[in-house]
């Protein structure tokens, strides 16, 4: 059986049709109707992504995901019929994978949910294969145990931020523009963009920030490198 979706919408007919896409497609698939209900499915097992719709009654999609961002780092796909740049950008920020507009292709979602899965399964390679632990001041990034410190407090990352961290550590001297990020550190790079990588820059400094440490530096124009010292 393939991986466990679990689809949250209000709308039982959009879950529907969602659910024979995925599920010709080879994944095995729950629902919920709404947030709270979702929050009982994942406490029950957590799945291998959530496709979460945005605009639901009492527990909105925003809300749902910061509440599962407190206790997990399973990827989630947000749907939405609002396409504003700031829902989106709110959206990934708050920690999800990536976003689609209502009304969208069966096709495009099942690619995207491929996709997303790809690049956050740890089972893939490393943007360097077989480097050891990399440190950098008090910044501590081990990739075979999958862990990161700022001196003695370790801090929490998902896959991809791990996999950006990874790359900018692996040559702290350099600039890497966006494109060279997005190749290194998302697999495959289907639909990724600029904004989704500067949401997980912007992840990876918060969290950093509060162990005392902005390890990563804006090169205007061109894209990011880890700060000096």
């Amino acid at each position: 059986m393939g991986p466990d979706i679990l689809v949250v919408d209000d709308d039982p007919r959009l879950r529907e049709v969602v659910r024979y896409a995925l599920s010709r497609a080879g994944f095995q698939v729950r629902e919920a109707s709404d947030g709270a209900q979702a929050l009982v499915a994942v406490a029950a097992q957590e799945p291998a992504l959530i496709v979460l719709d945005v605009l639901m009654p009492e527990l909105d999609g925003i809300e749902l995901c910061r509440q599962v961002r407190r206790s997990s780092e399973v990827p989630i796909v947000f749907l939405s019929s609002r396409g504003e740049e700031l829902d989106r950008v709110l959206g990934l920020e708050l920690g999800g994978d990536d976003y689609l507009t209502k009304p969208f292709s069966t096709r495009e979602l099942v690619s995207r949910v491929k996709a997303v899965l790809r690049r956050t399964q740890r089972t893939e390679p490393d943007p360097d294969p077989g480097t050891p632990a990399l440190c950098a001041g008090s910044l501590r990034l081990d990739p075979e145990a999958f862990r990161v410190w700022i001196g003695s407090d370790e801090i929490q990352l998902t896959v991809t931020e791990f996999r950006l961290l990874q790359v900018l550590m692996s040559r702290p001297s350099r600039a890497w523009t966006r494109d060279e990020l997005m190749d290194r550190a998302y697999p495959g790079r289907h639909h990724v963009s600029g904004r989704t990588l500067d949401s997980h820059v912007r992840r990876i400094r918060q969290k950093c920030r509060e162990a005392g440490l902005d390890p990563v530096e804006t090169v205007h124009g061109l894209g990011y490198r880890l700060r000096a010292g």
